[in-house]
């Protein structure tokens, strides 16, 4: 009679042990949708802060801290600037998806304020192998260092805070 209770307390766990990852199954064979983004304000000269692309790089990168957002569909968008060692500045507004190692270019900065929307704006892999990708820096070393997505934007601007020091 005492193996009849024992029998009866197992009946769950031998349900949920067939049902128990259903939903994580599911979720994994749904197709990614991008969420639409937002174009963020001008860049400010005191939310810009730099990071290091390689020794090889000549031009100074920052990211706009202001600019920077975790969306729900696990891209972290954020602005770049780039300084030429001439002095020209360009300035973009792009995305990037750790899981799959990409980048998007959503938008170019003018100095007036304004964006003009990039023409070609898929989807591209991250030269992973470049010494001088910025993305490849930014990859690795900020947004999705060993190939994680950072959880908000806090950790995001803590990671590039921390590489300047």
């Amino acid at each position: 009679m005492k193996i009849l209770p024992a029998l009866l307390l197992m009946l769950p766990l031998t349900a949920y042990a067939e049902w128990g990852d259903f939903d994580i199954e599911f979720e994994a064979d749904k197709p990614w949708v991008e969420l639409s983004a937002q174009l963020p304000a001008t860049p400010k000269a005191e939310n810009l802060v730099e990071f290091n692309v390689s020794s090889a790089a000549r031009h100074r990168h920052f990211v706009d801290t202001a600019s920077i957002s975790v969306g729900e569909d696990k891209v972290v968008r954020y602005t770049v600037v780039i300084e030429a060692a001439g002095g020209a500045k360009n300035v973009s507004f792009e995305g990037m998806r750790c899981e799959t190692a990409e980048r998007r270019l959503y938008a170019y900065g003018h100095s007036d304020g304004s964006w003009s929307k990039a023409r070609k704006s898929d989807w591209e892999g991250i030269k992973l192998r470049s010494l001088l990708s910025y993305h490849k820096a930014l990859y690795e070393d900020h947004f999705c260092p060993d190939g994680i997505n950072v959880r908000n934007v806090t950790e995001a601007v803590r990671n590039l805070r921390q590489a300047r020091r």
